[in-house]
């Protein structure tokens, strides 16, 4: 166990060589990456799970997935983008997809968190108020 709790500290400081001014620098993940498989030091694969797992939330913590039941025009695109870089930070990336199940409305996702403006929602709560 106690290796383990090396290994995710180890990672920590790996993940944290490669966050310059707060932002995630792709060349430094790279390296990162790059200098362990060299040295192939004990634990390697290990350590490399628990960097690739830092990545991936921090990568998550920087993308909007922006759901809607219908194509969003380059407009409409636009103007959520401008909100949701308001909301999270001007280095936020947006990306949108078509959900023809949502009926209506937005579902946005940020890392954890979601806000869901869309009619399927808002039909289920409905349907958990009536208790069907």
């Amino acid at each position: 166990m106690k290796g383990s709790k090396q290994t995710r500290q180890d990672a920590k400081a790996l993940f944290r060589a490669c966050v310059v001014g707060g932002r995630l620098d792709e060349g430094r993940v790279r390296e990162a990456v790059a200098s362990v498989l060299r040295g192939r030091p004990r634990g390697y694969s290990e350590l490399l799970g628990h960097f690739r797992r830092l990545v991936r939330l921090e990568l998550d913590r920087c993308t909007a997935r922006v759901a809607s039941a219908v194509p969003l025009d380059d407009a409409q695109q636009r103007d959520v983008a401008g909100r949701l870089r308001q909301w999270r930070g001007a280095d936020l990336r947006v990306e949108f997809r078509e959900e023809g199940a949502l009926l209506g409305g937005l579902r946005v996702q940020v890392g954890s968190d979601v806000v869901d403006g869309t009619v399927r929602a808002r039909l289920d709560a409905l349907a958990g108020a009536f208790g069907t």
